[in-house]
């Protein structure tokens, strides 16, 4: 069964914009668990514009289905989640200036770079995801940095899906066909929503887990976020 990872950074973003700790993010992942989500995911940027540091600490004895941190393997990055020792780490080559996460790994230009980081990972027995696009060979090369998983970046797919679905949706059936010969898992996200997220999982050959937030979220606030939950678990049948 393909995961539903909870991304909760944009509640952290409306608790922030006002101070304080309404909305209490901590009870906010516990309500995701709750709900039926089978995992939480966290992306702690430098500047702390939504999830903190502070956050993920607090977090960890609380969660009871997968923790998974994203982010970008900076020394502090990296000492947090070799801290914390959650069960999934997603490594992103996002800028700290970035909005969002808006592109994959050069895994053949940042190959030693991602060797070392995954490396230190993995001693503490933390699986490791790496954030890429669909491009074959950064798929290839990516098996040889040591990682478990990529996370195949979603944002291409979402765009082109109301249009062309079946041309969406065609190299992300490569990658993942691409990725299962080179025995990683495969988890994807950004973008992902009610609308194209059956479509995606009924095509991806074994796909392991979905990491989805700003949609989630938004659907959360018409919605309810019990039933957006379930609704979104429902589109993974």
């Amino acid at each position: 069964m393909t995961k539903l990872s909870v991304n909760i950074n944009k509640i952290a973003t409306l608790r922030n914009a006002r101070g304080g700790h309404i909305p209490d993010l901590l009870k906010a992942a516990i309500d995701c668990e709750r709900f039926g989500a089978q995992g939480i995911t966290v992306h702690p940027r430098p500047d702390e514009r939504h999830v903190r540091y502070q956050d993920v600490l607090n977090l960890k004895p609380l969660l009871t289905t997968e923790f998974n941190i994203e982010g970008y393997p900076s020394k502090s990055f990296i000492e947090l989640v070799l801290k914390v020792k959650p069960a999934q780490v997603t490594l992103v080559p996002d800028p700290p200036d970035a909005i969002t996460s808006n592109a994959g790994w050069d895994t053949i230009k940042n190959a030693s770079f991602l060797i070392d980081v995954i490396a230190q990972f993995k001693e503490q027995k933390i699986r490791t995801s790496v954030f890429i696009d669909t491009d074959l060979k950064n798929i290839e090369n990516a098996a040889k940095t040591g990682t478990n998983r990529i996370e195949l970046y979603t944002e291409s797919y979402a765009k082109q899906y109301p249009f062309e679905k079946e041309k969406a949706i065609h190299p992300f059936i490569e990658a993942a066909k691409c990725a299962n010969n080179c025995g990683l898992g495969i988890n994807a996200g950004h973008d992902l929503n009610l609308d194209n997220l059956h479509f995606f999982y009924k095509n991806i050959p074994q796909l392991l887990e979905v990491s989805i937030g700003h949609a989630l979220i938004c659907d959360a606030l018409y919605l309810g976020l019990e039933n957006t939950i379930q609704l979104y678990l429902r589109q993974l049948k």
